[in-house]
């Protein structure tokens, strides 16, 4: 009797959600190019997600020891009270140097094609190796980050809990295996859009509709679509005419630097759209602080239309509804130093 109430109620859920998408044809056109957040967490490649290693990779995420200054963490760039980035124009890193490109947020990353903007880590164990490596970033080595693992006994027990069987579970490649895991859980489902996408038909309201019409009808969804409406293509960023090098940068030529073939020069991965009210300042290179200004310029620079105020307020209103639950994550209680920790390297 249980079984059949269920699969009762399943067909309950899927006829009404074949009648709203019948009374609403945008609803209709909408299945065709989005998705919505699933509700389960997606599968990562060649990393079972299991709990004590998203404990251990939250753990990894906050702690600063990771880098060489002692300051940094993953977190500070990335921080999970603001959107899943940092809100500067690029973020800065040890020696306040600052980086060469916008921080992109880390919520929904696991549903991207690729990470970084030019798509050079293939998953977010690779992207997590980055960061820690790089001398803008956090500036450490593989061996200095074990050592300091090694020397805390509270971070090797957490490591054999969370690698067991293996003969030597701190390791870098785990270090990134454990902020992976931790990363997957990081998304943001339940957005209006979602529950539009669901079936429920009045979560937008006509302005967001309208506004979601020309997204599709100008073409932005050609670039932005799939669950994480982005994140998976990569795209001449000026596909008609080219930003200024205020907002592109000549130096910075993409996905050329990864592939070095001509074709890729000024080529970007397409920004995934989840929760982008909040993920201010826009584009690669951080440039433009205005959401309003920045759907005018895709506009120009991807479309060629001149886009009329009307349009960019219509399309603005829709992608307010991509902003969704946020994560709710308590800060950790990191284990001490030891006598034995490598002592931080200064920021000057």
């Amino acid at each position: 009797m249980k079984f059949l109430l269920t699969v009762t109620s399943l067909l309950a859920v899927a006829l009404a959600a074949g009648q709203a998408s019948a009374a609403d044809p945008l609803l209709e056109r909408a299945r065709e190019v989005f998705k919505p957040i699933p509700s389960v967490l997606p599968a990562v490649k060649d990393n079972a997600v299991t709990r004590d290693k998203i404990e251990l990779g939250k753990q990894l995420f906050f702690d600063p020891r990771l880098s060489a200054s002692g300051l940094l963490s993953c977190n500070t760039c990335h921080n999970l009270g603001m959107g899943g980035g940092d809100n500067l124009e690029t973020s800065i890193g040890h020696g306040w140097a600052k980086g060469p490109r916008n921080a992109p947020t880390v919520l929904n990353a696991v549903l991207n094609q690729a990470q970084f903007w030019d798509g050079r880590a293939e998953d977010l164990k690779a992207q997590a190796k980055g960061p820690i490596q790089a001398g803008v970033e956090m500036n450490s080595k593989p061996e200095r980050v074990v050592t300091i693992l090694n020397s805390i006994p509270a971070y090797v027990r957490t490591f054999e809990g969370a690698f067991p069987g293996e003969k030597k579970p701190v390791s870098f490649d785990n270090v990134a295996r454990a902020i992976e895991a931790f990363e997957a859980t990081l998304i943001t489902p339940g957005a209006r859009f979602d529950q539009y996408l669901e079936g429920k038909t009045d979560a937008l309201t006509a302005a967001e509709k309208s506004g979601l019409a020309l997204f599709m009808d100008k073409g932005c969804s050609a670039c932005h679509n799939g669950i994480n409406i982005g994140g998976n293509g990569y795209y001449p960023f000026g596909v008609i005419e080219k930003p200024g090098a205020d907002i592109l940068p000549a130096d910075d030529k993409g996905r050329f630097a990864v592939t070095n073939t001509a074709d890729d020069n000024y080529v970007f991965r397409a920004p995934p759209l989840r929760n982008v009210a909040l993920t201010y300042p826009y584009f690669h290179s951080g440039k433009v602080w205005d959401l309003r200004q920045a759907v005018a310029i895709m506009g120009q620079s991807q479309l060629g239309e001149k886009l009329s105020d009307a349009d960019v307020t219509s399309i603005v209103a829709f992608l307010g509804t991509l902003t969704g639950e946020q994560p709710r994550i308590e800060y950790p209680i990191l284990p001490p130093s030891t006598a034995k920790t490598p002592t931080p390297v200064g920021m000057n």
